[in-house]
């Protein structure tokens, strides 16, 4: 069975290369908003206190500090962290803009990089497990078969997309996947992003299977030249009249 087709009537060729979003697509939107964000709030001021020192976690925290002084630039803060090795002075202000961010949804690189060190170590004992829809990991060892190469493309770090699909409920899904990209690439509604990961998978754009549930992320990839497909998972934002004409869609991997 092929995919709904776009009410404009096009259908899309058969694809080399499957590139699938996360959020809405392979994993329920309740488990990463219900499960995984809350962890990380949770556990941040702990996983910071505990790791402060740790040369990784600071180079994440340079990182979050050098955004937090573009925002205080273009006047979304007040004021930026301030940078050092001090944690009594610096820690209470990172705190402070990282709930922030997570407050208003942000997916800033640094945030999502150190969101995804907390669910590492969440994952590896025990503590989380990863969440895909029960038609994922069938078409995974479908694709595979027939051929195809998979890649993840997320706003979550690639660090937590490998965790997730590792420390998944049905066992370890990364022997199925060919490789991970995350907002380090480019932003996802984008299309020099898509042109980028086409360079370096290797591939013309239009061998290139893209699948979302983000409209905005949809266009960007079509424009970019991959073939596109629209994710409808319960739970997922409802397409619009426009977007139901210029995308096929899809309710699970079966069809796919």
């Amino acid at each position: 069975m092929a995919p709904n087709t776009p009410r404009n009537g096009t259908e899309a060729s058969c694809p080399k290369v499957i590139l699938l979003d996360i959020e809405g697509t392979t994993t329920s939107i309740s488990f990463v908003k219900d499960v995984l964000f809350p962890f990380a709030r949770k556990e941040l001021e702990t996983f910071l206190s505990k790791n402060w020192d740790d040369p990784s976690v600071q180079s994440t925290i340079d990182i979050i500090q050098k955004q937090s002084e573009d925002d205080t630039k273009q006047g979304l803060l007040e004021s930026e962290i301030p940078s050092g090795l001090n944690k009594d002075v610096v820690l209470p202000e990172l705190l402070k803009n990282l709930y922030w961010q997570m407050d208003n949804d942000r997916k800033t690189t640094g945030l999502k990089a150190l969101q995804g060190k907390i669910w590492k170590s969440g994952f590896e004992e025990g503590l989380l497990k990863g969440q895909v829809y029960e038609d994922v990991p069938p078409a995974f060892q479908r694709w595979k078969e027939s051929g195809k190469d998979i890649y993840i493309y997320s706003s979550g770090s690639v660090e937590a997309q490998i965790l997730l699909f590792k420390y998944s409920e049905v066992g370890d899904l990364t022997k199925h996947l060919s490789g991970y990209f995350d907002t380090t690439t480019g932003p996802k509604i984008e299309a020099s992003s898509y042109k980028i990961i086409s360079e370096k998978i290797g591939v013309p754009p239009n061998t290139i299977m893209f699948c979302t549930d983000v409209s905005k992320e949809a266009y960007a990839a079509k424009e970019a030249g991959l073939q596109v497909v629209v994710s409808i998972r319960p739970g997922n934002a409802p397409l619009t009249e426009q977007e139901l004409t210029d995308f096929p869609n899809v309710t699970n991997f079966n069809s796919l």
